[in-house]
């Protein structure tokens, strides 16, 4: 007889049978609408719920430990990157002004707060600890109920959707590779696209107008999950084209004519008198320019089919969220047009997955880290055309602008089908409801659930909610109402150097165990459970199903814990010695281990006593579940391995573009430091540059205007000298001399080893290497060398910084 045990106090166990509980009392509501009364059982619970456990150190749980840091890491990253291409976005809309001298300076004072970082600020401007209980409080209520934020982001206008979608993706549910924040964001998307669909007036302006939901879409595929795939899929394909830096197949008649004016001209071979501008309908008829472009078109054809076949290849690899939210638009759309054709839906599908996900890394692929440096002209055309072909494809083609892409229609017209069933394909996802609501279940009793966030985002989320909240709370009862009038006001935001991020918990007002009498308020949950599981007559969990659930997570977690005890039990036998498991855990160090092989020794015997188990054929139904569960924990530990080591390649992505914005933004310090000297009149070179080089070289302590000394090989290692035409026998007596008299003011010299003179000399100003680098150009030509731009700007940012960067 079953005496002593009722819900079971294991932490992972009693998680799993309230879940189940209240799965089973909700669809026992729900049967009387005709829907099925299937319900998870405990042990479907208990196993997604044991791979939770952080109360066993092996190694399994060691590499799920790694796992969970990564991904930490991978979401924090991910939101520095979104602040700080907000920033360089905004300067790059500021930088032509600064380049061309024409910002006043009080613009420039506002222009280098964007740009200043602050350390050591008293952090005593954060609310006390009753508001950050109740911000916990309204943040779990946002999280979990994505119906709100969904409303809002329909609701803020243009200018203030960056802001929030700061705090929806990366901090409300930033952690992008945790199954319950996922599911949830998902579950907003879902209520923002279905408003907008109903919203909706005209078929064709779906999706595709710039506004706050489309911003939405964008940024959730700018996510690492989106940036692995990215880069696992379109990286190789991308390099090789660049590679071929002469592969012009550039098909625009007007600027192949133009090509071939340049090239007669070159040749002396142009006619006298040949017209030099002409229409593009006149360009187009030309012969010269149809032989040209014929075998490009050929040729660009194919290119444009290999990349086409690489990404419809791709399927299993897209990330979920994306396939989702496509099977939603999906959805949606035959829901709100029932006589829409399968290839208008598609249409609309392909105008998210192609012009918001795909296209914006082939145009750009230097923005989203799938190549090292900016592509050349002819690659940079041939991978326009090629997003231009993709787009057309995917959507209806319209060439009322560009009419030189019609000779591109046999691309479309061959490809349509495929096209179509590859969008289909991608919906093709199952939902999550069913995980969603466990986990849902779940958080309730976790004391865990936090999230990373800066006092600037808390006050103008609530500032945002309060100016709304006639719409999305008008009644005085719901939540929401409540949880701001307890706030009160929104602050002002704060300085950016205040705003630091802190960890803020999150628990609900109103299910939380976490506030007084939690614990009572706990232990009546779990009687609820028990009621719910014990006696209701639609399902057959019992108490005795209960008991044996826990004693298999004991002894699973006593082999965990005790490894040398799976050996007891071989690959090739079906048993497994439960009873002396029982006395290597009753004898262990370990007091837990030692209380838990007295606990599950006395479960055993009550089993049996219940008729559950048999000693008599050594426990086999029991042994062959355990050994099941141990076979599936050593199959999850591969599985985690392997995801680590793919989410380490996203990381390294995601780092990588970390540190290419951030020397954006060293750039922009040193430019903008340089133009407010400039605007203030001190900006004078006084002395020669020998006489600068002099006063330099008999400076021994070397100041922060340098020289510093950089060998040939040294450069050439790092990539900034990228072309050399020093004979090879030479190099290792080739040095370049960098120094910076003066803000803003760089001269580089090539010295050889032995003589006085330098070879060459050159005075160099940071504007001439800005304007290359907008410009695109890669290259910087010193005769001898040539200097990588990028590269070279991030060196002298690096050598310079305390004078250039302040």
């Amino acid at each position: 007889m079953v005496h002593s045990f009722g819900v079971p106090n294991n932490g992972i166990v009693s998680r799993a049978v309230a879940a189940a509980a209240a799965n089973i009392k909700r669809r026992s509501t729900q049967s009387s609408l005709g829907r099925a009364s299937k319900h998870y059982s405990v042990s479907v619970f208990y196993s997604m719920a044991t791979e939770q456990d952080n109360e066993i150190e092996d190694e399994l749980a060691s590499v799920q430990k790694t796992l969970r840091e990564l991904k930490s890491n991978i979401s924090t990253q991910s939101k520095n990157n979104f602040l700080l291409e907000r920033d360089v976005r905004f300067l790059d809309s500021r930088i032509a002004l600064l380049i061309q001298n024409r910002m006043a300076l009080d613009e420039q004072h506002d222009f280098a707060s964007h740009l200043e970082d602050h350390d050591g600020t008293p952090l005593d401007h954060y609310p006390d600890g009753r508001k950050m209980q109740q911000y916990g409080n309204l943040f779990f209520l946002l999280q979990s109920e994505p119906r709100y934020i969904a409303s809002l982001c329909r609701l803020v206008n243009l200018s203030e959707i960056d802001t929030l979608l700061q705090t929806v993706m990366f901090t409300l549910y930033g952690n992008q590779y945790e199954s319950r924040e996922e599911n949830l964001l998902l579950t907003m998307f879902q209520n923002v696209l279905a408003a907008q669909f109903e919203a909706a007036t005209e078929f064709g302006s779906l999706l595709r107008a710039n506004t706050p939901v489309s911003r939405m879409l964008t940024t959730y595929t700018r996510r690492g999950p989106g940036q692995s795939y990215l880069k696992s899929v379109l990286s190789k394909s991308i390099n090789q084209l660049i590679d071929q830096k002469d592969l012009n197949l550039q098909i625009n008649p007007l600027k192949v004519y133009d090509e071939l004016i340049a090239t007669k001209s070159r040749e002396g071979t142009l006619p006298p008198g040949f017209v030099k501008s002409v229409t593009p309908e006149i360009a187009a008829e030309n012969s010269d320019v149809q032989a040209i472009i014929q075998p490009r078109l050929e040729k660009l054809i194919e290119t444009a089919n290999g990349f086409l076949s690489t990404i419809i290849d791709s399927l299993e690899t897209i990330p979920y969220g994306i396939r989702w939210i496509c099977k939603q638009i999906r959805s949606l759309t035959k829901r709100k047009y029932p006589q829409a054709t399968e290839s208008a839906i598609s249409s609309l599908i392909g105008g998210f997955f192609f012009l918001r996900f795909i296209n914006p890394a082939i145009v750009t692929p230097q923005a989203y880290m799938l190549i090292d440096s900016y592509p050349g002209p002819n690659p940079r055309t041939t991978l326009t055309l090629i997003a231009k072909m993709l787009q057309n494809l995917a959507n209806k083609p319209t060439y009322a602008k560009e009419s030189y892409m019609i000779p591109t229609n046999p691309f479309v017209e061959g490809n349509k089908q495929r096209i179509q069933h590859f969008l289909n394909d991608i919906c093709e996802v199952s939902d999550f409801y069913e995980s969603l609501e466990m986990d849902q279940y779940m958080a309730l009793s976790r004391k865990d659930i936090s999230i990373n966030i800066t006092p600037n985002e808390m006050f103008s989320t609530q500032m945002l909610l309060a100016q709304h909240i006639q719409k999305l709370a008008p009644e005085p009862t719901h939540r929401l109402r409540i949880l701001l009038q307890d706030l009160g006001a929104a602050p002002k935001q704060v300085a950016r150097a205040l705003n630091r991020p802190i960890q803020l918990p999150l628990f609900s007002r109103w299910e939380t165990t976490q506030m007084m009498g939690g614990q009572q308020q706990q232990q009546q949950q779990q009687q609820d459970a028990s009621n719910i599981l014990f006696t209701s007559p639609e399902n057959s969990i019992t108490q005795n199903d209960i008991m044996y659930m826990e004693t298999k997570s004991m002894f699973v977690q006593i082999l965990r814990s005790l490894p040398h005890t799976q050996k007891l039990c071989t690959a090739n036998s079906a048993s497994l010695d439960l009873l002396r498991i029982t006395e290597a855990a009753g004898t262990a160090k370990d007091a837990q281990l030692v209380s838990k092989g007295i606990k599950v020794r006395t479960m055993l015997e009550e089993l049996e006593e219940a008729g559950i188990v048999s000693r008599d054929n050594d426990y086999e139904f029991l042994v062959q579940e355990i050994k099941q569960e141990l076979v599936h924990l050593g199959d999850l530990k591969d599985r985690v391995i392997l995801e680590i080591m793919s989410l380490e390649q996203v990381f390294k992505t995601i780092q990588d573009h970390n540190n290419y914005l951030q020397s954006q933004l060293e750039t922009y310090r040193a430019y903008l430091q340089n133009v407010r000297m400039q605007s203030a009149g001190t900006r004078h070179i006084a002395a020669t540059t020998a006489t600068l080089l002099a006063k330099s070289n008999s400076n021994k302590k070397k100041s922060t205007g340098g020289p510093f000394r950089f060998t040939h090989q040294q450069l050439e290692k790092d990539g900034i000298i990228v072309e050399s035409e020093v004979p090879e026998y030479r190099r290792a007596n080739i040095f370049l001399m960098i120094q910076s008299p003066i803000t803003g003011t760089f001269i580089i010299s090539l010295h050889y080893k032995g003589r006085e003179k330098p070879i060459l000399e050159i005075d160099l100003k940071l504007d001439d290497l800005l304007e290359k680098q907008n410009e695109h150009t890669k290259s910087l030509d010193l005769e001898y060398v040539k200097l990588s731009v990028s590269k070279i700007i991030q060196l002298l940012n690096k050598s310079f910084k305390g004078k250039n960067s302040r």
